[in-house]
């Protein structure tokens, strides 16, 4: 499916292409649902292979936030923006400019955070160009540990559906990507007393958890296969398809990573599996949660997180109403996603 029928498919509200002639920057936003309230989402910098690849992910993401504020009841919409590059090499001030003054020129419409590629501090460059910008931060520089916490909480919510407890002492469990939200999800499950299996392209990340949590590294090429109570990807979307999803060993998937199912077919596959799959945009909510906190007065980290509790309760509900109905997981979240979505 091309992007521009993707376009069509998923009904997209808008999609704005900016190249600045004298950067060379392509930037693009794709704005999913306004319904619920302006659209929010971050910027990704990846060197996409093409213009096709970069807007197909900037379509998926977008819609994935929607169904994410949707389904945790936010007053906001979904969008999602990226840019064509390289972060290592490319990423410069006037860039990051370009991105401010194009996001400024919607009017509101879409508020831009920080993404794969785009940090914090890349997230305050942009914001001198426009106010409608936003990636909060601890006074320590550090962002909160939201999106990790409210993964950790959909983890225990698959473990209490599966093995009929929410306790994690013992449970094995695979953390595919080491990044910032994949560590602190490590800090959280080694805390709870699970065994840990974990990979990242960068091994040297892999090793360092296992010095701190005594977590067994595992090769990329063999993380999803491991026979682990729960896999938790961390990583980039696209990993449960039609090639990994007859390959997996685990009893329930919970992570963080974003378009986790290449399609929805891989959804009902994971169930006619027996596999149970926390839907991603139930469970990695966190960060978006953490952004409406930012977005109104009197940001408070600890309110963030007594928020993000309430994603063990609606991931049960998911899994149970599955389990009634006979459908997938994905089908119920995305149901009762697009409900929220016609209410307005």
């Amino acid at each position: 499916m091309t992007a521009l029928e993707l376009v069509t498919r998923e009904r997209h509200e808008a999609v704005h292409l900016f190249q600045d002639r004298t950067t060379g920057v392509r930037f693009i936003v794709a704005i999913h649902s306004t319904v619920r309230g302006p659209a929010v989402g971050g910027c990704r910098m990846w060197p996409y292979a093409n213009l096709d690849a970069a807007l197909g992910d900037a379509l998926r993401l977008s819609k994935g936030m929607s169904y994410k504020a949707a389904l945790a009841g936010l007053p906001y919409g979904g969008g999602k923006s990226v840019v064509i590059g390289d972060p290592h090499t490319d990423k410069t001030r006037e860039l990051l400019a370009v991105i401010g003054r194009a996001v400024d020129s919607l009017g509101g419409r879409y508020t831009v955070s920080d993404d794969v590629g785009i940090g914090a501090a890349d997230v305050a460059v942009i914001a001198e160009s426009t106010r409608f910008a936003c990636a909060p931060l601890l006074a320590d520089g550090r962002a909160a540990p939201a999106t990790a916490f409210g993964t950790f909480q959909g983890i225990r919510a698959v473990a209490a559906h599966v093995f009929g407890s929410d306790a994690l002492a013992g449970r094995s469990i695979a953390v595919q990507g080491l990044g910032a939200v994949g560590w602190q999800l490590c800090a959280y499950l080694a805390e709870a007393g699970a065994r840990l299996y974990v990979t990242d392209l960068d091994g040297s990340l892999a090793r360092a958890a296992a010095e701190r949590w005594g977590a067994v590294p595992v090769a990329t090429d063999v993380i999803l296969e491991q026979p682990v109570d729960v896999l938790a990807p961390c990583a980039l979307g696209g990993i449960l398809n039609s090639g990994t999803v007859p390959r997996l060993r685990c009893r329930a998937i919970a992570g963080a990573a974003n378009n986790q199912l290449a399609a929805a077919a891989d959804g009902r596959a994971l169930a006619a599996r027996g596999i149970a799959y926390a839907p991603d945009y139930a469970i990695n909510v966190g960060g978006l949660v953490d952004l409406v906190h930012a977005l109104r007065p009197g940001y408070d980290v600890a309110a963030v997180l007594d928020d993000c509790r309430a994603i063990f309760d609606r991931t049960r509900m998911i899994l149970e109403e599955a389990a009634r109905s006979g459908e997938a997981p994905s089908v119920v979240a995305d149901r009762l996603a697009e409900a929220r979505l016609a209410q307005r």
